[in-house]
């Protein structure tokens, strides 16, 4: 055989930093950040796409950001700051992706400049995106505003939008240069979406981590009364599991294995099947609350195991399941999200069960009336009296 073999690889290296209010001019971490990446000879800019709820519940944002850079003036900040909406609404409308793009272009941000999106998981991927394809990288600094993105979403390798009615059909992996967590962004959080992101990290816990899986059993209560150091505590260590995971072996999902999606086959596809009404924690929720109890109907997980589980999600005031997850028959909508889970995969289907608490095992094929029963099961469930813990304002 005539050919020339390459093979090479790529350190990826990069820091999520843990604060509070990241733009008050006594705080000079982002700036030390930035020096640290300074390019002799360049004056290198920054361009901000924030989340409109984000610049609608923190109205001094904007102004402490331009205050920030005057102060501390190693890049120039570009006036022109980008507020475009939050949710799946950003990765289902082209427009923002265009208009983050345009911006790119008009601005000459060129690949030592940066571009930093501040906002929850959904603003943080379609910039992502941008960031990553115009000019075939730029640096990209994340500054996540919501649970779910500062323990999840906001810290991982992967960006993208939605296309073909298809969540995250158009994407890339492509690590930022850092993320800066700042629990000031979390207190403005409706109850909703703060609740929304500890499911993810009842997920990594289930999969990962049985000790901390018993922690927030311990602190549920303060985590739903709004205890932001419980919650940093929460979120670190989540961060923690999830950094540990990508740095394992496949950051970049070559394989058909996604262990960390547990729960997400069918919260994928109630998403879409809810035209994205229901928040991506929600339906993780749920996901997690319908694999559970198959992992006990089909010999895995011990039914007292299964049952803690869900007592939590529903002690947090978490829904365990919906009328479109219900699978009645074998061409249920619900089902159909198997076979995309499976094409965004590649490969065979591979799914997320539990062994145990903090003890995960992939499987490749589903039995239907199983999962028939499952559903049902929780469908029962719902009737009982549980009585969830309320979460309250600080």
């Amino acid at each position: 055989m005539n050919y020339i073999k390459q093979s090479f690889s790529v350190q990826f290296e990069y820091k999520v930093f843990f604060t509070s209010k990241l733009f008050h001019s006594s705080n000079n971490l982002l700036d030390n950040f930035l020096k640290e990446l300074a390019v002799t000879g360049c004056m290198q800019k920054i361009l901000f796409v924030i989340d409109e709820a984000v610049a609608a519940n923190h109205p001094q944002l904007l102004t402490q950001i331009t205050a920030y850079f005057e102060k501390y003036s190693t890049v120039e900040l570009l006036n022109d700051i980008i507020i475009i909406p939050g949710g799946e609404t950003a990765k289902n409308d082209k427009q923002y992706f265009d208009c983050i793009v345009e911006a790119v272009n008009f601005h000459g941000i060129d690949r030592h400049s940066y571009l930093a999106a501040i906002g929850g998981g959904a603003v943080l991927d379609v910039t992502g995106y941008v960031a990553a394809i115009a000019h075939r990288g730029i640096r990209h600094i994340r500054i996540p505003s919501t649970v779910l993105s500062q323990n999840d979403s906001g810290i991982g390798v992967k960006n993208g939008i939605n296309y073909f009615g298809k969540k995250n059909f158009l994407g890339t992996f492509s690590p930022p240069v850092a993320v800066f967590n700042d629990d000031i962004l979390l207190t403005t959080l409706s109850d909703r979406d703060w609740r929304s992101g500890i499911a993810e990290a009842i997920k990594v816990a289930l999969i990962k981590d049985a000790d901390f899986f018993n922690w927030i059993e311990e602190h549920t209560e303060e985590l739903a009364g709004r205890n932001i150091a419980v919650m940093n505590d929460l979120i670190r260590r989540c961060a923690e599991l999830h950094l540990q995971h990508i740095a394992s072996g496949d950051p970049f999902e070559k394989g058909s294995s996604r262990p960390l999606d547990f729960g997400h086959w069918s919260a994928h596809k109630l998403e879409q099947l809810t035209n994205f009404c229901i928040l991506h924690g929600e339906a993780v929720a749920m996901g997690m609350a319908l694999d559970s109890v198959y992992s006990s109907l089909s010999g895995r997980l011990a039914n007292e195991k299964a049952q803690r589980i869900i007592q939590l999600l529903l002690k947090f005031g978490f829904e365990i399941t919906h009328p479109l997850m219900q699978v009645k028959e074998k061409k249920s909508a619900i089902l159909v999200g198997l076979n995309e889970f499976r094409e965004h995969l590649g490969g065979q289907l591979t799914i997320m069960l539990l062994r145990d608490i903090g003890k995960g095992e992939e499987v490749h094929e589903i039995d239907t009336d199983l999962l028939i029963k499952a559903g049902e099961e929780l469908r029962i469930s719902t009737k009982k009296e549980i009585n969830p813990l309320q979460l309250k304002d600080n």
